[in-house]
C-alpha cells in the first residue's frame, strides 16, 4: 500500500520510480524497523553489570558495546531475527499488490493458461512445498546457529560425549582421597 500509493506522493513532480524499486524500498524500511526493535530488545536484555564490569577493566565505551554487550544481545535475539527473515520471505508475495509477479502470481497466471487448465491445485501445492522447504531450512539453520552460540552449560549434551564425561568424572572422584582420610588429623610421627 505504501509503496504503491504513498511513495509517489512524496516524490517531486515528474519523477517516477519503478514498481520493483518501490516494493524493495517498502520491504526494506519495514524489515529494518522490525530488526531494530528486535536488536533493541536484545540490548535491553543484557544485564547492565556486563557493561559496567567491562568499563571498570578500562575498555573504551565503543569496545564495551562491540565486544561485550552486542555479542550477548545478538545471541539472545537469534530466534527473533530468523523469525523476521522468514516473515520477509513469506511477505514477498505482497509484491503482487504493486503489479509484480512472485511465485504465487506465476502459479495464478499459469492456471489461466489453456495448457494448464484444471491443474491449479498442483501449482499451488508446488508453491506451498517450496515455501515450506525454504522456511524449514531457515528454521533448521537458525537452530544450528543457536546451538553453536549457546553457553557451554546450556548446550544439549551429546549422548556419547555425556557418557564419556560421566565416566571421566567417576574416575576423577575415585582418585581423590576419601572424605574420612581428609578430615582426620595427621598422626604424629613415630
Amino acid at each position: 500500500f505504501m509503496a504503491m500509493l504513498l511513495m509517489p506522493l512524496f516524490m517531486p513532480r515528474g519523477v517516477t520510480v519503478d514498481n520493483l524499486v518501490r516494493a524493495l524500498i517498502a520491504l526494506t524500511l519495514f524489515t529494518a524497523a522490525y530488526m531494530a526493535e528486535i536488536v533493541r530488545g536484545g540490548l535491553q536484555a543484557v544485564p547492565r553489570g556486563q557493561g559496567e564490569a567491562a568499563s571498570s577493566l578500562g575498555l573504551h565505551p565503543l569496545a564495551v558495546q562491540l565486544l561485550i554487550v552486542l555479542p550477548q544481545a545478538l545471541r539472545l535475539v537469534i530466534p527473533g531475527l530468523v523469525n523476521t527473515v522468514i516473515d520477509l520471505f513469506k511477505d514477498t508475495t505482497l509484491v503482487s499488490i504493486v503489479g509484480l509477479f512472485d511465485l504465487l502470481g506465476i502459479v495464478g497466471q499459469a492456471s489461466k493458461d489453456q495448457a494448464w487448465l484444471g491443474m491449479a491445485r498442483e501449482g499451488y501445492a508446488f508453491a506451498a512445498a517450496v515455501f515450506f522447504v525454504c522456511c524449514l531450512l531457515m528454521s533448521l539453520g537458525s537452530r544450528g546457529i543457536e546451538r553453536s552460540l549457546a553457553h557451554p552449560e546450556r548446550r544439549p549434551a551429546r549422548r556419547l560425549g555425556h557418557k564419556l564425561r560421566h565416566v571421566h568424572l567417576k574416575a576423577n572422584r575415585a582418585s581423590l582421597p576419601s572424605s574420612s582420610s581428609r578430615d582426620m588429623p595427621a598422626s604424629p610421627p613415630g
